[in-house]
């Protein structure tokens, strides 16, 4: 499998045989990080297609070879989780992930999906980012952290708060608020918003929205729901609309 180390059968190797392939191949010292730890805390829905990732004390040095992506850190020690087999803790491994995003929309739904989880919290992460002074994205985080405490769960929730409520000066809607045992993504006194980030919905799941759209007309409240290229392409729009709903029982909404 990798230098040194071998499999002990002739079948297929699955996504825990290469994981632990990984961190023997790396050696005592060796720990998963990144997506790899995230995965194995609960914090992320494992891939196939993902590199396995490990880091090691800074010290040690170790090829990367196919398949693996080895980092190393100084304060290795400090950041491990009491488990075993050895990973990083979980705030931690969220922050490794949003080092290696490519972009702050791409950290910000790391940071979104992991603490959705419950297995991680806001507090947590910002107390390991004070460990972290030099991390990627660093200056974006702590409003986007901030967000998801608030009851922001995905990465189109949190694009809605910025480019659409903020952005436009609109009032800050109740995130997740329960209504028949279900959450609004934004409430708004008379109206909730809806954000759906699928590009397409199952029948069952577009038969709930339906019966859920209609149980709020049935309360008297309006419901608008957008999508991914709504609010990432003409947020102006849905904020105009927003805003109209409003100004029917808030006329001073501008």
């Amino acid at each position: 499998m990798h230098p040194t180390v071998y499999a002990t059968h002739t079948g297929p190797i699955g996504y825990d045989g290469r994981i632990l392939a990984a961190l023997l191949y790396a050696g005592p010292n060796a720990a998963w990080s990144h997506y790899t730890a995230a995965e194995q805390l609960g914090l992320m829905k494992p891939r196939d297609d993902r590199p396995v990732y490990v880091t090691i004390p800074e010290h040690r040095r170790i090829e990367s070879p196919p398949g693996i992506v080895i980092h190393r850190d100084r304060r290795w020690a400090d950041r491990l989780a009491a488990v075993s087999p050895p990973r990083r803790t979980a705030a931690h491994a969220v922050l490794d992930v949003v080092a290696v995003s490519r972009s702050v929309d791409q950290a910000a739904a790391a940071v979104a999906e992991a603490c959705q989880s419950g297995r991680v919290s806001a507090a947590d992460l910002l107390a390991a980012l004070d460990e972290r002074p030099r991390l990627r994205h660093r200056g974006s985080l702590r409003p986007i952290i901030a967000d998801v405490a608030a009851g922001s769960h995905s990465l189109l929730e949190l694009r809605y708060q910025r480019d659409v409520e903020r952005r436009h000066g609109l009032p800050t809607g109740e995130r997740q608020r329960a209504v028949d045992h279900e959450f609004t993504d934004v409430f708004y006194p008379g109206l909730q918003v809806e954000l759906d980030g699928r590009l397409h919905l199952v029948p069952r799941q577009r038969w709930r929205d339906l019966d859920r759209d209609n149980r709020a007309t049935l309360r008297g409240e309006a419901t608008l729901r957008y999508g991914w290229f709504d609010i990432t392409g003409r947020p102006c729009d849905a904020a105009v609309q927003v805003v109209q709903v409003l100004r029917r029982t808030q006329p001073h909404v501008t």
